[in-house]
């Protein structure tokens, strides 16, 4: 029985010694497929990854390719306009116009006047540039067909920190004149502009460089005395503006400028004059000095400004010495200024156009601006007795949005030497884009 039990233990290691061996070569076997299915995958990860880099390269380069092609497009933007790229960006054209549209009553007193509605400008603008260069095309169908209604036609190019001008502009002189008609506080400006002291002689043939800085401007202008629908003549003039605003943020500004112009009349020159619609546009008229063509002599003028605007609240002042020479008679010294000013009473801002040294509209929100304003204006012969005007005006305007305003104007007159004083109500709805 001790050696069958002994048989029997002997039988079972055996057993076991051959179930381990059997149980390591299965574990060798499996270890070394895991291996090979290892390989395999990795394998086949490192193919995938060669793919997705390739395929990463064929998306950059599509993209590019579709950016480069949209680049390249012909580009249409229609805010606040119609204007159009070329696909090169050499070209640009740009379509705007205005219609300024007035109805006024006139309180009469001694001078005949005549109330009605009239279309004080209908403008159409064409402005871009073509290799580099500026151009303006701009025609008033309000004041006539033509070169009657020519407004501003020129091209420009920035040189030298600057930009010169050349064609039919407006002379760097006088800070209201230099303000858009989209963008004067009252409805006319006052007599300090070709609305009084170089009347009819707003924009003049010529050349002009004008460069400018984040708070200042210089620019010089010569022309001749020819109006785009005037005759020719060999009249010449020059004017020269300079400007510095010591504040200038978002919500302030302090602005100073001065300016100086000659007009040098010479063969079949037309009549220079200063002349003034005291009582408002289409009222009776002040002839305040004159220079005839034929005298071939000069005006010479020479101003100075002040503007400022804080938050809600704006001003502005001009005050200008010019002196009219004559052959016969002696001298001739005019004297003009005006002050106006503004309170935006539902909040806005007017801004500064550190380009131009001029103020522009207030941005307007949803709700609309409402604009209460003023002007105090004076123009007077020093030579000759009671050849004087003045003008007090107050006005309400209302921005609707960017392109709409309504504007309303109360204007009284006052002819020192005819002792006239006419009043005039007016009303007009601007909408441009």
């Amino acid at each position: 029985m001790r050696v069958s039990t002994l048989a029997a233990a002997l039988a079972v290691a055996l057993a076991s010694t051959g179930f381990d061996a059997a149980a390591a070569d299965n574990r060798d076997a499996e270890i070394a497929e895991l291996k090979a299915q290892l390989a395999a995958l990795q394998a086949k990860i490192e193919e995938l990854e060669a793919r997705t880099d390739a395929q990463s390269e064929v998306n950059v380069e599509t993209a590019r390719q579709l950016d480069t092609l949209a680049t390249g497009s012909t580009k249409v933007e229609t805010k606040g306009g119609i204007k159009v790229t070329s696909a090169d960006n050499k070209f640009e054209a740009s379509l705007g116009g205005r219609i300024h549209f007035d109805a006024y009553a006139f309180d009469r007193d001694l001078a005949n006047t005549t109330g009605t509605t009239d279309f004080r400008r209908a403008r159409l603008t064409l402005a871009g540039k073509a290799f580099g260069w500026e151009y303006k095309v701009e025609q008033d169908f309000a004041a006539g067909t033509n070169l009657d209604g020519l407004r501003d036609l020129y091209i420009a190019r920035n040189v030298l920190g600057g930009k010169i001008t050349i064609g039919h502009f407006k002379p760097y002189r006088s800070m209201e004149e230099l303000t858009s008609s989209n963008e004067i506080l009252m409805m006319e400006r006052p007599f300090a502009s070709a609305s009084g002291l170089f009347n009819g002689r707003q924009f003049q043939q010529g050349v002009g460089y004008l460069r400018a800085g984040s708070n200042y401007t210089a620019g010089l202008s010569v022309f001749n005395l020819r109006g785009a629908s005037g005759t020719r003549n060999e009249g010449v003039g020059a004017a020269g503006r300079v400007t510095f605003a010591p504040i200038n943020t978002e919500t302030r500004t302090l602005h100073f400028g001065g300016w100086a112009s000659v007009e040098d009349l010479n063969k079949d020159s037309p009549n220079v004059t200063a002349s003034v619609a005291y009582a408002g546009r289409r009222g009776p008229s002040l002839t305040i000095a004159t220079v005839t063509g034929a005298s071939g002599d000069k005006v010479t003028a020479y101003g100075l400004e002040a503007a400022g605007s804080f938050g809600p609240l704006f001003f502005q002042g001009e005050y200008v010495n010019a002196t009219f020479e004559r052959p016969l008679g002696g001298d001739q010294d005019v004297a003009t200024y005006y002050l106006q000013g503004s309170w935006l009473l539902n909040g806005g801002h007017k801004p500064y156009k550190a380009g131009t040294g001029v103020f522009g509209s207030p941005k307007v929100a949803d709700r609309g601006l409402w604009e209460l304003t003023a002007r105090y204006d004076h123009i007077e012969n020093k030579d000759v007795n009671n050849l004087e005007a003045n003008a007090w005006l107050i006005g309400l305007n209302y921005y609707v949005n960017p392109n709409l305003r309504f504007m309303f104007n109360y204007t009284q007159g006052d002819n020192e030497l005819t002792g006239d004083e006419t009043g005039q109500y007016a009303l007009r709805t601007q909408f441009s884009f």
